[in-house]
């Protein structure tokens, strides 16, 4: 389901939801819409496609890094994990809601595109059931590995948001984003050095 990029309803961030790494590419991902965008969106105030995909996609994927937070004080006792998750979950609930309130705003279908979709950045319900399973040192370990996907991926998206979206709410919203979500990268990697490639 990761090369389905192509077939979402709404448009998409291109490698936004394509199989490959976040860092296979040193430029962020272009934004662009798809032909199945309606109509009604597209004329909606001045949210232009890409801010739409844009918002469509961040509250997709916070959607599904939620409950993967929401395990943390059940499956550690470590007090900077349950630090961490606490500031990642408080200031990505926040951008979530100002999400889809400017998604009301656009005129946007309520509908969630990117449902059933496997995107770099988002939690599969395989992954979610092998982290409310796991404990101590491996929920570490897997937890670090799927906040440091969707840190990254978050970022690079609304960095493509700030390059091509209209809207100065969207584009806004995607610098506080790329701000806190490189912050949480920031103190991820002060507990767990981000893994160097094997070759």
């Amino acid at each position: 389901m990761r090369a389905h990029a192509a077939l979402l309803t709404a448009a998409v961030l291109v490698a936004g939801c394509a199989g490959g790494s976040p860092a296979d590419s040193a430029e962020p991902p272009t934004v662009a819409p798809a032909a199945s965008t309606p109509s009604n969106v597209e004329s909606a105030g001045s949210f232009s496609p890409t801010d739409i995909a844009w918002l469509q996609l961040t509250a997709a994927m916070t959607d599904r890094l939620l409950p993967v937070l929401d395990l943390v004080p059940t499956r550690t006792t470590d007090p900077a994990w349950r630090r961490l998750a606490a500031e990642v979950r408080a200031s990505n609930r926040a951008d979530l809601t100002r999400s889809r309130q400017l998604l009301r705003e656009a005129g946007a279908p309520a509908t969630n595109p990117h449902e059933g979709h496997d995107m770099p950045g988002m939690i599969t319900t395989d992954e979610l059931t092998a982290l409310r399973s796991a404990t101590g040192k491996t929920f570490h370990r897997l937890l670090a590995a799927h906040l440091r996907a969707y840190l990254t991926q978050t970022v690079r998206v609304a960095t493509a948001e700030q390059k091509s979206g209209v809207h100065p709410a969207a584009t806004t919203l995607a610098t506080t984003v790329i701000q806190s979500n490189t912050t949480h990268q920031t103190n991820l990697n002060n507990l767990t050095p981000t893994p160097t490639p094997t070759r």
